[in-house]
């Protein structure tokens, strides 16, 4: 579904696994507990998207708008978020274990308990960025 549009969808639960969303329009979608494995998301519009609890294992999210998105115990791991936006979202609890954030800017956000290893940071903008916990 290259360049659908879903603003506001409640897809939560949804089993999308491998699912072609390049260009998506997800702006403030419920993609509560999704499955999001391996899924394409570059260059989707998640703007204020409820992303709590899903697992993006190997999805690739390069250049994607995550802006205030709730990604609270998602799992990214070696997701793709080069380049993406994730300025004030919350990532409180995520797993980030060998994700790719090189030139995100993640400005604002909440990486309070964050699993921050095994991960690229190379150029990532982290200005009041709350990287709090143990």
């Amino acid at each position: 579904m290259p360049g659908a549009h879903l603003t506001g969808a409640n897809l939560t639960g949804a089993n999308l696994t491998g699912a072609n969303l390049t260009g998506a329009n997800l702006t403030g979608a419920n993609l509560k507990s999704a499955d999001l494995f391996g899924a394409d998301l570059r260059e989707a519009n998640l703007t204020g998207a409820n992303l709590t609890g899903a697992n993006l294992k190997s999805a690739d999210l390069f250049g994607a708008d995550l802006r205030e998105a709730n990604l609270s115990r998602a799992y990214l791991g070696r997701a793709n978020l080069r380049d993406a936006d994730l300025r004030d979202a919350n990532l409180e609890s995520a797993g980030l274990a060998g994700a790719n954030l090189t030139d995100a800017n993640l400005t604002g956000a909440n990486l309070t308990d964050a699993n921050l290893t095994r991960f690229d940071l190379t150029g990532a903008n982290l200005t009041r960025a709350d990287r709090s916990g143990p």
